[in-house]
């Protein structure tokens, strides 16, 4: 490496800290732990996927959400750790919700029905039909 024209010579190294895989999410997850400082809700974090929820039943929850997905939006701007939008989804679970509509960074996210978490498929309605429908025809 070579910072201000200059540089080090070689030099052996007999001990160190394990590369790879495990030292690779451990730092990851130390880079992002404070993302979710300023929101208002929970936020899941494992590896590199995030998800917010919040149960939504009024205007000012729909604002409220809408305004930590900006400060996510604002985060991974800062840190530039920027999210790929094109991939981030809203599923509304339960019945009875408004079905609001939620953006990042001017984006329009798209509505799911159905999503795959950590190899499980989970639904809007919380029923499991689908993921046994895809655990038997994976056993055959």
């Amino acid at each position: 490496m070579c910072l201000t024209g200059s540089s080090s010579g070689w030099a052996s190294v007999s001990s160190g800290v394990p590369q790879g895989i495990v030292l690779g999410r451990l730092l990851f997850l130390i880079h992002i732990n404070d993302i979710d400082n300023g929101i208002a809700w929970k936020i899941l974090k494992f590896a590199n996927d995030t998800k917010l929820y919040r149960q939504v039943g009024t205007a000012e929850d729909i604002t409220n959400l809408r305004n930590d997905l900006e400060k996510l939006v604002g985060w991974s701007k800062e840190w530039l750790m920027l999210l790929n939008v094109e991939k981030c989804t809203v599923m509304h679970i339960g019945f009875g919700n408004g079905r609001a509509g939620y953006m990042m960074d001017g984006i329009q996210l798209q509505e799911v029905h159905e999503e795959m978490d950590l190899g499980v498929l989970v639904q809007e309605n919380l029923k499991c039909a689908q993921q046994m429908c895809k655990s038997c025809m994976e056993s055959q």
